[in-house]
């Protein structure tokens, strides 16, 4: 059973119930009171009228204006969730200050005065109301017999003109495409479909459609993006456009996907109910387990009722727990608290607020399945795993012992495809060789975790442009492959010829690191970093050559710290790397405290060129059972095999 840290929450929620829910304690009623709580501090921040939520912070770079539309907004969100989810039950009156708010933000929208909203306009002249616009419009949809139904048909007319704004302007070419097939789905629900809400969703479809890569994963855009935008947005809108309309057919195409994403993604969750931090947008912390609720709420989903009560509940419970929200009752800019190094320049004071999205599990009523179901464990709480997932070239690996869950990155680089190679715009939640749920990365001023660079001329190398060389498992292993060319922050950007292929093995808690550095100029030397943790903390990393490398690791310091800890410390190898090398490690993160060290787990290593002199053969024998795991590094291929 997990041991959650609790810290005093800024609202009262009920009494535990441990015999429902052994694991949390949390219950239905949390939820609603956690709903209550979040949005009873927001609206201490309205305007008169009510069409702005101005919640204190430093604004985003979309202005204030446009920062007060995106509190009113991704609360209504939560509120729309909690009413509907209670067949209309509104003891708080949540909905009658939203309709208040929805007739004056519209009355002018664009002028500037104390509550109208901004005009929706193409995303790279003032983008961010178009992202607003989908929850409004999801809101309404939502609470259609409680809200919309009850407005006043100028005040319906207004929000209408206001809602197609979105349709008639350029999206982001990723997960924006939602927002207008979103704003649609909503007008067509209310009688006041056409042409032009047609198009828009046509267009979203014929997208997400290129989009999908399989496994139940979608790129964000025409890259390749995979992070948690898959389960917040990418199925989400979807998914639950086609089980509100009742459209069966779209309904079972998106859920079948929906229940396929859910195999890998439910692993993503730590024992102690943390996400994994990757990615961007972090600051919508529980908004993760949106899809779990999601699926839990219209069928589509493998898991047990007890599972994925288990998986919400834990994810809730984590970060109200670990001060997301404030004392205040605010939810703060960050990951536990407030975390600048986890926010892109997007976010506002109301960013936080997309978390609302985490309460659709509110749509499953009291006596669905989903609160009725005794809690049982979370799939990391289960055996030892390891998971590959060749669509977005993950790895995953789970310990029970602890409870972490590592994510071992080979795919996902969040580059536009008409990026060229270039070290600007690096992001540390993309860049690394892994993440976990109980590590962040460290910033980007700061000595890089869990990377391999090249040095030349004294300037490190950085990891943006991903490519997958395949990924697979077997019965308690698994591995995951890729191949970078190294980016320079100074002077020129590349280096001829310059590459590295990059191969991890799992098993158990050890993760083999196996890198061929090519056509790097004399001089150069090669650096490997493990995970950046706490000096002194439970949670321990550690860093072994295996072959080579140079002396023992060091470790250097990362005085920013990360989103777990203001203050890190990370292991690191080197070796000298001019022409072409070879280099083997072994790394782990652990929380168990009878985790060994690592020294003794590798019986051997044998490294030898192939017989067409441009393969290399890696053969690691592992002493706990005698097994063999062999790489074959090719041009452009890998294989791997494990007896």
């Amino acid at each position: 059973m997990t041991t959650f840290r609790s810290r005093p929450l800024p609202f009262e929620l009920p009494a535990e119930d441990r015999a429902s829910s052994p694991y949390t304690g949390y219950t239905r009623a949390h939820w609603e009171a956690a709903a209550d709580g979040l949005l009873r501090a927001a609206w201490r921040w309205a305007t008169p009228g009510g069409a702005l939520l101005d919640l204190p912070g430093p604004p985003s770079r979309s202005g204030v204006r446009s920062d007060g539309l995106e509190g009113y907004a991704r609360t209504f969100l939560a509120a729309a969730f909690r009413v509907a989810g209670d067949g209309g039950k509104d003891p708080h009156e949540w909905l009658d200050r939203y309709a208040r708010g929805l007739a004056a933000g519209t009355r002018a929208p664009g002028r500037e005065d104390a509550e109208s909203w901004p005009v929706v306009l193409d995303h790279h002249v003032q983008g961010q109301p178009m992202v607003e616009s989908a929850s409004v419009a999801l809101g309404l949809r939502l609470t259609r017999p409680w809200l919309w139904d009850r407005l006043e048909p100028g005040v319906q007319d207004r929000a209408e003109q206001w809602l197609r704004g979105a349709l008639r302007h350029l999206p982001a070419g990723n997960n924006w495409y939602l927002f207008p097939y979103t704003v649609a789905g909503f007008l067509e629900s209310v009688g006041r479909g056409d042409a032009e809400t047609a198009r828009a969703r046509e267009r979203a479809l014929e997208l997400l459609e290129g989009w999908y890569r399989g496994d139940g994963w979608y790129a964000d855009g025409d890259g390749r993006a995979f992070d948690h935008y898959n389960g917040w947005a990418l199925h989400l809108y979807p998914v639950l456009d086609a089980h509100l309309a009742g459209d069966g057919e779209e309904s079972a195409r998106h859920g079948a996907r929906l229940r396929e994403h859910l195999e890998s993604f439910s692993l993503m969750f730590g024992g102690d109910g943390a996400p994994l931090h990757f990615g961007r947008s972090l600051t919508y912390r529980f908004a993760a387990a949106a899809a779990v609720g999601l699926g839990a709420v219209t069928g589509r989903t493998p898991l047990a009722p007890g599972v994925s009560r288990r998986l919400v509940n834990g994810s809730l419970r984590y970060f109200l727990e670990r001060g997301a929200a404030t004392e205040d009752g605010l939810l703060s800019l960050g990951w536990h608290g407030p975390h600048p190094a986890t926010l892109q320049s997007y976010s506002g004071p109301a960013s936080p607020y997309w978390a609302s999205k985490a309460f659709v599990a509110l749509l499953a009523p009291a006596g669905h399945p989903l609160w009725t179901s005794v809690e049982e464990a979370a799939p990391s709480e289960g055996p030892d795993r390891v998971l590959s997932v060749r669509a977005p070239g993950f790895l995953v690996q789970s310990t029970r012992a602890d409870g972490v869950v590592r994510l071992h990155n080979h795919g996902s680089d969040h580059v536009r495809p008409d990026e060229g190679e270039s070290a600007a715009g690096t992001d540390p939640h993309y860049a690394r060789l892994a993440y976990s749920t109980v590590t962040g990365p460290t910033s980007a001023a700061n000595p890089a975790d869990n990377h391999l660079s090249v040095v030349v001329e004294g300037v490190r190398s950085t990891r943006r442009r991903i490519r997958p060389l395949g990924a697979g498992h077997g019965e308690g292993w698994g591995w995951a492959g890729s191949w970078h060319i190294p980016v320079f922050p100074e002077g020129p950007a590349t280096v001829p010829g310059l590459r590295v292929e990059s191969v991890t093995v799992a098993r158990g808690r050890h993760e083999l690191r196996v890198h061929r550095v090519l056509g790097a100029p004399d001089g150069a030397r090669a650096e490997l970093t493990g995970w950046a943790t706490e000096p002194g903390s439970p949670v321990r990393s550690r860093l072994y050559g295996l072959h080579g490398w140079a002396a023992g690791p060091e470790d250097v310091r990362a005085p920013q710290g990360t989103a777990f800890t203001r203050w890190a410390v990370l292991p690191r190898l080197t070796a000298d790397a001019s022409g072409t090398v070879v280099l083997v490690a072994l790394a782990s993160l652990t929380a168990d405290p009878e985790a060994g060290p690592l020294e003794p787990v590798v019986e051997a290593v044998d490294v030898r060129p192939g017989p067409d002199g441009g393969t290399v053969e890696v053969r690691v024998d592992w002493a706990e059972d005698g097994t063999g795991t062999r790489i074959v590094l090719g041009t452009g291929s890998v294989v791997v095999d494990h007896t």
